[in-house]
């Protein structure tokens, strides 16, 4: 059972699936939004993509640092992707992310499922705030999605 190893956060996002995935997927867009609020990325290495990866160092509002390693596998251009999450190292087994992109009436669901490789990693995810970060993170993602997109990214999108 993978219910005490998961954290799932959803949120419906004003803009075309075609926008959000851009999001994920640009590697200039990427560091911009991803993490929650009040943190930031600095990239080390990034290609997003099948088979890519992408190093940063999320650095929190304390400035502690927080290396990690992003590996995707299980891409389908525009509707998910996969990857494993780790500290940029392989010191303990990696969280398996999923992300889903779900055309609805008001724009994308975007569907984030994290599954731990155990309830007590979950746990301590749990207790450090992760899911509520994690909203603060989909948030800065609609901000970006919904109207914050340079000029250069808007006009792809017409």
């Amino acid at each position: 059972m993978t219910a005490d190893r998961q954290i799932r956060l959803q949120r419906d996002i004003a803009a075309r699936p075609e926008t959000v995935w851009r999001c994920f997927a640009d590697p200039a867009l990427l560091p911009r939004w991803f993490g929650p609020e009040g943190y930031r990325c600095d990239t080390r290495e990034i290609r997003t993509g099948e088979g890519g990866i992408w190093r940063f160092d999320m650095i929190g509002p304390d400035g502690r640092v927080w290396p990690n390693r992003h590996r995707y596998f299980g891409v389908i251009e525009g509707v998910r992707l996969e990857y494993w999450l780790d500290g940029d190292d392989d010191a303990e087994a990696p969280i398996h992310a999923l992300v889903e992109l779900e055309p609805v009436a008001a724009g994308t669901r975007v569907t984030m499922t994290m599954t731990f490789p155990t309830a007590a990693a979950c746990a301590g995810a749990r207790d450090f705030g992760a899911a509520e970060l994690g909203q603060t993170t989909l948030a800065k993602l609609a901000r970006l999605a919904e109207g914050d997109l340079p000029a250069d990214h808007r006009s792809r999108q017409s």
